[in-house]
């Protein structure tokens, strides 16, 4: 009961504060909030993600003017940048497979769930994330999904596009917990989607594959910076009982 008065309290604390005290140095707590983001759930543990804390002053004025000079980013003590890295899939499947490795190599024999787990990142994530320029490995992914959905539910995620999706989905999950934290550190943040993506990922020196999937402008909140009260539209609008 204590834990949920505590997260309450920080639930109603974050707001979306779009005017901060630029002299006040939030670098730790950023820091913490960044280890606590990366604990997130994440799309089969792939952690296609980044973080980027931007502390120079040069790169922050490059960001906030492709934010549209925004004054949650241009007042902001610091900035942090949330990328996508679909790129980084084969590494991430290495990883995973190694991570498995390790944890099984004392075990004497491998159980059906261990050997289960190895082809998961063996077999299935390289068919899910590999692409090509000729569609070829999605007109194999649409087969197999054709087959299974005649047998039953199946995952129905078979297009680049879908990929993006859910990628930017897990990457969405951990700025909350970034943004969460913050509160928790009794700062404020304000995320902002509306930002020209290109001179992002030019500022951050970003490959062309990396998504910007939102910016985030950290600091200490001044008043005025709350724009309004918060509004949320009726419960029964929203939540269903089924």
């Amino acid at each position: 009961m204590e834990l949920s008065k505590g997260f309450d309290e920080i639930v109603e604390r974050r707001k979306a504060v779009r005017v901060f005290d630029e002299q006040t140095d939030v670098t730790e707590a950023v820091r913490r909030s960044l280890s606590r983001a990366v604990l997130s759930p994440n799309s089969s543990n792939m952690q296609l993600w980044e973080f980027h804390q931007v502390r120079d002053k040069q790169t922050h004025e490059r960001i906030t003017k492709a934010c549209l000079k925004q004054s949650a980013a241009r007042t902001a003590n610091q900035l942090v940048v949330v990328v996508c890295r679909q790129d980084k899939w084969r590494e991430r499947v290495k990883w995973n497979l190694a991570q498995l490795k390790e944890q099984f190599k004392d075990k004497p024999e491998l159980t059906s769930r261990d050997k289960r787990a190895m082809q998961y990142y063996r077999v299935l994530m390289p068919l899910m994330y590999r692409n090509d320029p000729f569609g070829f490995w999605r007109a194999v992914r649409t087969i197999l999904r054709t087959y299974l959905l005649l047998k039953g539910p199946s995952l129905r995620m078979v297009s680049h596009a879908d990929q993006r999706v859910m990628l930017h989905k897990s990457a969405a999950i951990a700025a909350q917990t970034f943004m969460l934290s913050m509160a928790a550190e009794g700062l404020d943040t304000c995320p902002m989607e509306g930002f020209d993506e290109v001179r992002i990922k030019k500022a951050l020196n970003l490959p062309n594959s990396a998504e910007i999937c939102i910016v985030i402008g950290c600091g200490k909140g001044k008043a005025e910076g709350v724009y309004s009260q918060r509004r949320r539209v009726a419960e029964s609008e929203v939540i269903f009982n089924r």
